[in-house]
This record gives C-alpha cells, sequence and structure tokens, in this order.
C-alpha cells in the first residue's frame, strides 16, 4: 500500500501551531505529523500528515475541517511518498549544529568536532530531534547551563526522541539518567544514539506514556527534568511532573511558541514552580523552572 502526504505551506510560527493542533487532535490515532523547513530565508515551512492512500479522502476533510477556522486560506496539497531510505536521505543534508559546547552532527562530519566541544554523534532520520530545531538547540544549551551552576545527582528525560538531550546531560555529568518516550521506535533509535556515543552505564531507556511507568518510581525523584514535547501535554501534566521532582529540583521544557510561554509558565507556577530563565530561538522558547 502506497504512503501519501497531506501537506500547508507556511511560515514557521504558524506550521509549529498547526503541528500543536494535529497532534492534540489525532491524538494516537495511525499518523505522522511533521514540519519541515523548505527555504529558511524565506521562512517557508510545510505542516504535513502522513498516512496511507486509501485514507485520504477521510482525513483530508478533517484536517480541512480543523485549519479552516484558524488557519483560512490554507491550502492542502498532497505528495505521494516515494519509496526510499529516509534516514540515509536525511543525512544528506545534515549539517554540524552548535549550542554552546555542545555540538550535534553526523558521522560525516566527526572531522569537525574541536578539541573542548562536548560532541554528540547522531544517525538522524525519522521525526526525531537532531539539534537542528530551535527547542533542541534551545534545550542543549540551557543544560550546560544548569549542569554548570547547580549539582544534579540524576535527571530524566521525558519524551527522549533521538535521546540526543539525555546523551548531552550523561556528556557533561557522570550521573544516572532516565530517558523515556511513548513510542518504541523511538528508544531504539535512542539506544542506538546512546550505543553510538560510548555510553555504556548509568542511562535507562523506557517507553512510557507520559508518567505511566514504575520507572519514574524506581529512578525518582530527580533533581533535573527535561522534557522537549509540545506545549499542551506540557500543561496537563504539570501536576504530575512535579510530583517527580525532588526538592529543590529543576525543570527545563521546550516544544513551546512564544506565543504559548506564558500558559505554560500559568500552568507551572500554578504548581509550585518559579522561572528562571528563558531561552529564545526562532520563535520558539525554551524555559529554566525550578522547584523552591
Amino acid at each position: 500500500m502506497s504512503e501519501i502526504r497531506l501537506y500547508v505551506t507556511t511560515t514557521e510560527i504558524k506550521a509549529g501551531e498547526i503541528l500543536d493542533l494535529m497532534s492534540d487532535y489525532f491524538g494516537e490515532e495511525d499518523v505522522a505529523i511533521a514540519t519541515t523547513e523548505v527555504d529558511e530565508k524565506r521562512d517557508i515551512w510545510e505542516a504535513s500528515v502522513y498516512l496511507m492512500a486509501e485514507q485520504e479522502e477521510e482525513f483530508r476533510e478533517r484536517v480541512e475541517a480543523l485549519l479552516a477556522p484558524a488557519f483560512p486560506g490554507l491550502v492542502i496539497e498532497k505528495e505521494i511518498v516515494p519509496d526510499v531510505d529516509w534516514i540515509a536521505k536525511s543525512l544528506e543534508g545534515l549539517k554540524p549544529v552548535r549550542a554552546g559546547r555542545f555540538i550535534v552532527h553526523g558521522a560525516h562530519d566527526r572531522d569537525k568536532v574541536r578539541a573542548n566541544d562536548l560532541a554528540i554523534e547522531i544517525e538522524a532520520g525519522q521525526a526525531f530531534g537532531t539539534g537542528h530545531h530551535g527547542t533542541t538547540a534551545g534545550c542543549l544549551e540551557m543544560i550546560e547551563e544548569v549542569l554548570r551552576a547547580r549539582t544534579v545527582r540524576n535527571a530524566l528525560d521525558l519524551g527522549t526522541g533521538s535521546g540526543v538531550l539525555a546523551i548531552a546531560v550523561r556528556k557533561m555529568r557522570p550521573i544516572p539518567v532516565l530517558a523515556t518516550d511513548i513510542d518504541p521506535i523511538a528508544v531504539k533509535v535512542a539506544k542506538e544514539n546512546v550505543r553510538l556515543n560510548g555510553i555504556v552505564s548509568g542511562m535507562a531507556l523506557e517507553t512510557a506514556p507520559g508518567f505511566h511507568s514504575d520507572a519514574f518510581r524506581k529512578h525518582g525523584p530527580f533533581d533535573l527534568i527535561i522534557a522537549n514535547i509540545l506545549a499542551r501535554p506540557l500543561i496537563k501534566m504539570a501536576p504530575q511532573l512535579v510530583t517527580h521532582l525532588a526538592p529543590g529540583g529543576t525543570v527545563i521544557l521546550s516544544g513551546i511558541l512564544a506565543s504559548q510561554r506564558w500558559k505554560v509558565l500559568s500552568a507551572y507556577n500554578g504548581a509550585r514552580l518559579s522561572h528562571v530563565r528563558t531561552i529564545w530561538r526562532n520563535g520558539w522558547v525554551t524555559l529554566h523552572l525550578r522547584k523552591d
């Protein structure tokens, strides 16, 4: 059966808003949702939903009904997805990304690593963070800042994706890290990246939806919790997240559009966390919060 992509062309900010809206709407349905940068200089992005060809009519109607009220005038286009090796394809254009002392790179750019860099090698592909998005880069910068300033005994990377943020923590500090994701494929990718970066101990990777796993009780409470997901789930999970945070603990949140910053801050202030700092990158924000 062939796979197709339904997509709209818009700006980075609107693409992020559409991603947030579709992720919340489609929930656990068997479709993949993603945003892609088309032209950096002209701020052209695509927001896409991937599905099987026989689902096109139903999903086109649903996507149109979902987007029309908030994004009138957007045209939904269709593309047949070719049968290619997307991991190899994505690596072709993957350039090294620097965030503080961290450099995230593919195997083909190992020669770009300098003597004092904290290098993270990622086998890119699929819809997992490689450091190229503003949210991942913002988290890397904030991780370095927090670990330089505070004593952290253990950490949780919630929604780990490629594992890049969990790997970053271990690169800076030899502390226990729990990395979880709702997607078993993401966890498989993260395990491979952990192995690729020479981490042989101190890292636990688990498939877990939200906080529904014994792993959180086994490894927590945590001095540092990192969650680079989306604003809506971050807001919903605020009360639960705080229960797994150690006294005086630190939280790093991202996947948040600048326009959503106050909503997320309000939810976590209500959960008795105080705001320390915000990093702004290309319309996205990374928040540093602390449990007093």
